[in-house]
């Protein structure tokens, strides 16, 4: 079995999407009764099938929501052919969509797993039909160029997905069909990524399905904690009881160590789970358990809050490239969550990017092959955040482009004593340029300043209040002189950080503010001049606005070239004077 179309069987052909009734195999025997069976099949199949595709022959009487999205569906038919929705349409309590027509969401019908819109619109399809039409790439396939896309994440959470709605929906043929392709991901593909196959399978009782994926765990060398974390507590003991008939074959995240040892680790893991992390401190001072001994930031980055994660990250006591039993480093780990502002804390931190696990995978690949082709092309509109997937790779490939230049790093001032008039001006014009940045472009303004807070907290209590008016002239009389220039270096320093972090990872998006702040008067920021003046500089800033997709884009599409921008200043604007500084 080669690629996920190959789920059908003789009893199930592929369809091109032809609503044509005459496009059928043209070498006949009309002889035949069989063929004459199949021709009367097929016509009624593509008769059926126009009632999807063509919006001449629209007339469902049901809508389902998916995504999002509104399907349209004819009740009659699916009763016929799912006696869950004969039921559901029997009982007749959807909501009002319009023009008469009953209204359901997909998460209400299936409530204990997620199905996707594509998903839904196969079995649909095959509903109609009888045809399995061919998986469509841009959720089951990875981008990952390299990748086979035979055993990729997207490609299990796909057929996860058609089980989940096959199974609900209680179409059984489908189901034996997913169930081939299931069986395959479970003897090809890595342990941890077919957990969902697990998850399915007990949920809907596919009995033999799940006693393959719990021998598989079971003689794996998966580690216990993910495990007992990620599955039913039931799957979880079965496994536990098969690892120890078969000699504990599987090396646990913790090697095995004695109990008391072993109720501190709990402990410290239950500390993380409550958000505590001084707790966590307490726990290390009081026992001779450690960090590492826990694993607690790798779990830490597996599972808990991105505040918890940069809070045991602060301690400075984890090995930052310390491998667990299957050789993932917490970059490897935080690669498979794909969370932009662990990735970037770490990194911010000088992990390694090029480290690899035992298969020769990166952080960057982990990523890739997680990410659909969907996710990664998905359009940002103005002052949305981005997605995430997709900055999680590009700031994976920029710190590899990075490093692969001659491991440029950041050199930050070190923080001086006296407050002066320029660092009042260079305060100004960097508390104006990063809160524009969280105007035009949210997701990854937040992600750099998340990566220089990592480092400098309580830095940006008042920021969002005091962004856009230049204020920071005010002093407060009755604050010590030092202290007062203290203060203002620390966030002059954590600021100039932010900005860094934005130009190493978003290169074109700091171009664009470059642009703007360079073009803007001195005054913009104070919000003075009169009403005509005041009009002109929004429509500035609205002009400005329509570049901020061009440049995230751009960003995007050179992900594999160099990232950085070189700068030039040749005027006395508020930005340039800072760049002469």
């Amino acid at each position: 079995m080669e690629n996920g179309n190959e789920l059908s069987s003789s009893s199930s052909y592929l369809s091109n999407g032809s609503t044509d009734h005459d496009s059928l195999v043209p070498a006949l025997n009309l002889e035949s009764g069989n063929t004459l069976d199949f021709l009367s099949l097929s016509k009624l199949s593509n008769s059926l099938e126009k009632l999807l595709v063509d919006a001449n022959y629209d007339y469902s009487d049901v809508e389902i929501v998916v995504e999002g999205i509104p399907v349209g569906v004819n009740r009659c038919l699916l009763a016929a052919r799912s006696q869950f929705f004969h039921e559901l349409f029997k009982k007749g309590n959807g909501d009002n969509a319009g023009e008469g027509k009953l209204r359901y969401l997909m998460s209400d019908l299936v409530s204990n797993g997620h199905v996707g819109y594509e998903a839904f619109n196969v079995l649909l399809s095959y509903m109609y039909t009888g045809k399995l039409k061919p998986f469509p790439a841009e959720v089951s396939t990875c981008v990952d160029s390299s990748c086979m896309h035979d055993v990729c994440l997207p490609a299990i959470n796909y057929a996860v997905e058609l089980m989940y709605a096959s199974a609900t929906f209680q179409i059984r043929e489908f189901v034996m069909l997913v169930q081939r392709r299931l069986f395959y991901f479970v003897e090809k593909a890595a342990v941890e990524d077919f957990i969902p196959i697990l998850v399915v399978a007990f949920k809907f009782q596919l009995n033999e399905l799940l006693s393959c994926c719990i021998e598989r765990v079971a003689r794996s060398d998966m580690d216990s904690i993910v495990l007992e974390k990620e599955l039913p507590p039931e799957i979880y003991t079965k496994i536990k009881v098969q690892r120890n008939g078969v000699g504990g074959a599987a090396l646990p995240m913790v090697t095995e160590v004695n109990p008391l040892l072993e109720k501190r680790i709990k402990q410290v893991h239950r500390a993380l789970d409550s958000y505590d992390v001084e707790l966590v401190r307490r726990l290390l001072d009081e026992s001779n358990v450690t960090l590492d001994d826990a694993y607690a930031l790798h779990y830490a980055t597996a599972f808990c809050d991105p505040k918890v994660f940069k809070e045991v990250l602060g301690l400075g006591l984890a090995d930052l490239n310390r491998k667990d039993s299957r050789g993932y480093t917490v970059l490897h780990v935080a690669a498979r969550r794909k969370a932009p502002s662990i990735l970037m804390a770490l990194l911010a931190k000088g992990v390694c990017a090029m480290e690899s696990i035992s298969d020769g995978q990166t952080a960057i690949t982990i990523c890739r092959r997680s990410t659909r082709p969907k996710d990664y092309n998905q359009e940002t509109k103005q002052g949305e955040e981005s997605n995430k997937d997709r900055i999680c790779i590009d700031v994976l490939e920029r710190e590899v482009q990075r490093i692969s230049e001659a491991g440029y790093m950041p050199n930050y001032m070190s923080i001086s004593t006296d407050a002066t008039t320029d660092d009042i001006m260079r305060l100004d014009y960097l508390v104006s340029r990063v809160a524009f940045a969280g105007r035009f472009f949210p997701a990854e303004a937040k992600l750099a300043m998340e990566t220089a807070d990592a480092e400098w907290t309580s830095l940006y209590k008042d920021l969002t209040s005091k962004s856009l008016n230049g204020k920071y002239k005010e002093v407060d009389l009755n604050e010590a002189p030092a202290f007062c220039a203290n203060r203002l270096q620390l966030k002059l320093q954590a600021l100039r950080k932010t900005v860094e972090m934005g130009r190493r990872y978003f290169p074109h998006c700091s171009e664009v503010l470059d642009n703007f702040l360079d073009d803007v008067p001195d005054d913009f920021f104070l919000e003075k001049g009169t009403a005509e003046e005041k009009r002109n500089k929004k429509a500035r800033f609205m002009e400005l606005k329509e570049e901020v997709q061009k440049a995230v884009c751009k960003d995007i599409a050179e992900n594999k070239k160099s990232g950085r921008l070189s700068t030039s200043s040749s005027s006395c604007s508020p930005s340039q004077r800072i760049k002469k500084k």
